[in-house]
């Protein structure tokens, strides 16, 4: 299960430079859906937004902790702090659940809560 952390921190730097649509377009699967505060979004719906996105320019995960929810599915929950230029720190608690198809993981739900006193951002 440690896999599923390395994937969520490979994310996150994907994230943090120029290449988080492609990695998201191959790590979700095609029924995955991303939950934002206030909405929820198709792989598609995601994919563009995060085209769309300004990279972060920093981030720290802390308190990761990872459930092995059976021989194919895994949830990675975590607290993220993040921050863009020229913004303030976004701060959330997160969830992602894996399920392994065709041999390999893929993201099938992510979920955002602002922790209190964060801006809601995605």
């Amino acid at each position: 299960m440690r896999e599923l952390e390395v994937l969520e921190r490979q994310g996150w730097e994907a994230l943090s430079g120029v290449g988080g649509a492609e990695f998201y377009a191959d790590l979700m699967a095609d029924d995955g859906l991303m939950v934002f505060p206030g909405m929820v979004l198709s792989k598609a719906e995601t994919i563009r937004a995060i085209a769309a996105a300004p990279p972060w320019a920093e981030f720290h995960l802390e308190d990761v902790r990872v459930v092995d929810a059976g021989p194919d599915i895994g949830i990675v929950a975590y607290q993220a702090t993040a921050r863009r230029d020229g913004e303030a720190p976004y701060r959330a608690f997160m969830t992602s659940t894996f399920v392994r198809r065709d041999a390999r993981w893929q993201l099938v739900l992510h979920q955002q809560s602002p922790a209190p006193g964060s801006a809601a951002d995605t």
